[in-house]
């Protein structure tokens, strides 16, 4: 996204709140813990933490630092406030060089993962605003929120007009026969695994699928499968632990071509001090037999030896599952032996050089 895509959410998130200055803004905001004074201050905050990520390049953490309203400062004042710090990540994202990447906890990302970021806050938090306010109506431009979906959302089916879309992947709506969504996220830097996407099931939705939801996902018809609610499971306890390793958990497999989850793959837990970690991962059945499960093995296996520490790469497979041998077989993993219940054991090594 451009800078041009954060003024003209900034714009629209103006003109809009203009028209309910008058009112009380100390009332909660629609589905918000804080009142609309305080989100709209939250809007700006957003603003200007993106822009002193990108400017600073921050590559483990938050900028420390926050901003707040004088005291007294009025609705329109508010507006002022973000209409400044909007100008003020605008800008930022048109400095940043093609190359220039920041931390954030969704994934690390350039110019244009921050400029959605701050298009995709300001147009949600005016709509919690507005709605406290009793303007139920309000709806930006399609071409904005489409942005933003191809951006932040690759689990976000196209099923409907980009607006609602947004509004069910962020938790605020049902769509169609979709319930709202009681947990959800954005994916700044999802792994790309080619007809498919890769999206982190990160603790609070493995908690939601281990107890039997979604996990904020749109799956498949006959989907989860059983082994990502087990693997689901495994995130929730090594959180309760202390001994939970942000990517070396399970993914959701998201065909691209619908954002539909498909299936789950991920690691038994991060490598040991061996550099040694294991693989594995399902599909539900009518994903079956299209090479997604490959492309996913493929895809993950890359992101993997790009992270520090990973030597081999290992995977176990029953002896009877004929296609699973071939989807490991196809992503070069090679057999070493047997299991203690006679599956067959896979590795694959890091690439050399």
């Amino acid at each position: 996204m451009t800078p041009h895509a954060v003024d003209r959410s900034v714009s629209l998130t103006a003109e809009a709140l203009r028209k309910v200055a008058h009112l009380d803004w100390s009332v909660p905001a629609a589905g918000l813990e804080w009142s609309c004074y305080g989100t709209a201050v939250h809007i700006a905050g957003d603003f200007t933490a993106y822009a002193a990520q990108l400017t600073g390049r921050a590559t483990a953490a938050w900028v420390p630092f926050e901003i707040s309203a004088d005291p007294g400062t009025t609705p329109e004042g508010l507006i002022e406030i973000i209409e400044a710090t909007g100008g003020l990540l605008s800008a930022a994202v048109a400095a940043a060089r093609p190359g220039d990447r920041a931390w954030h906890p969704y994934g690390t990302a350039g110019a244009d993962g921050f400029a959605a970021m701050g298009v995709v806050e300001t147009l949600l938090h005016t709509h919690d605003i507005l709605g406290a306010l009793g303007t139920h109506d309000w709806e930006p431009d399609p071409d904005l929120c489409e942005q933003v979906l191809d951006r932040l959302f690759p689990q976000a089916p196209r099923t409907a007009a980009p607006w609602p879309v947004l509004l069910w992947v962020t938790g605020r709506a049902a769509l169609g026969d979709l319930p709202r969504r009681p947990v959800w996220r954005w994916y700044a830097d999802p792994v790309d695994a080619g007809r498919v996407l890769l999206c982190e099931i990160f603790p609070q939705a493995a908690a939601d699928l281990h107890a039997g939801g979604t996990g904020g996902f749109a799956w498949a018809g006959d989907g989860p499968f059983e082994g990502t609610r087990a693997a689901s499971g495994m995130v929730v306890k090594a959180k309760e632990q202390g001994t939970y390793r942000p990517g070396w958990g399970p993914y959701a497999i998201v065909r691209k071509d619908d954002g539909r989850a498909i299936g789950g793959i991920g690691f038994h837990g991060a490598p040991d001090a061996d550099g040694n970690a294991e693989i594995g991962y399902d599909l539900v059945p009518s994903a079956r037999g299209y090479g997604y499960a490959t492309d996913a093995v493929r895809g993950l296996a890359a992101w993997a030896f790009r992270q520090p520490g990973l030597t081999a790469l290992h995977a176990s497979v029953d002896a009877d599952n004929a296609p699973s041998h071939g989807v490991v077989g196809r992503a070069g993993f090679e057999r070493t032996g047997t299991t203690d219940d006679d599956g067959v054991r896979y590795v694959l090594r890091a690439p050399r050089g």
